[in-house]
């Protein structure tokens, strides 16, 4: 049996000015620090095995809510945007000739141009994900996340998602004897008691 719990990374400067990151190292800002030393592994995930991408923003969210160093994955790189990384998405939807779509209609082989498909992302998170054991806690990012939770939910990229990721939550994943399953609910982050 493995176990995966997905958690998505802070907040970057990027992500609240509505910009495609994929594999541009952007660091978190200074309010999603704060917000992620607060926070802290739910009840029975601290000893989990800890992963994450080597993008800064994943590393160092890790870093905040586990107390202690991942080990880090290339398998758990974000989606690669190619020619997007960026770029806003309200500006691609408002130039048709760019062939932005929404997430419900890429389908497995949408790609942007000079990037990376949800296919070729499954090619090599699937090989990763199967060679664990245990239980194992991997923060990382919402295309990552997309697509495992696609293949544990049986979604093909075609009409609404079965799940919506949000973030300071478990997204939990269970693979037994091959078969991939999700949990409907994901957990929350709790909060640090303070010391003393």
């Amino acid at each position: 049996m493995i176990e995966l719990a997905l958690l998505r990374h802070g907040h970057t400067p990027w992500n609240r000015a509505g910009r495609i990151q994929g594999r541009t190292d952007v660091a978190l800002d200074a309010e999603a620090r704060a917000a992620l030393g607060g926070l802290r592994l739910p009840e029975g995930w601290e000893a989990a095995r800890l992963w994450s991408s080597p993008l800064s923003r994943a590393v160092e969210t890790a870093l905040l809510v586990a107390g202690r160093a991942p080990e880090v994955s290339p398998a758990l790189f974000e989606m690669d945007w190619g020619d997007w990384e960026g770029a806003r998405r309200e500006d691609l939807f408002a130039d048709p000739a760019q062939d932005y779509r929404h997430l419900e209609d890429w389908g497995w082989d949408y790609r942007p141009p000079g990037g990376e498909s949800a296919a070729e992302m499954r090619a090599r998170l699937r090989p990763w994900v199967e060679g664990l054991a245990g239980r194992n806690l991997a923060v990382c990012h919402i295309g990552v996340m997309r697509v495992l939770l696609a293949l544990a939910w049986g979604w093909d990229f075609d009409g609404p998602a079965p799940f919506q990721v949000k973030r300071n939550r478990l997204y939990l994943i269970r693979i037994d004897g091959g078969r991939w399953q999700a949990e409907a609910a994901p957990i929350k982050l709790e909060a640090r008691l303070p010391c003393g």
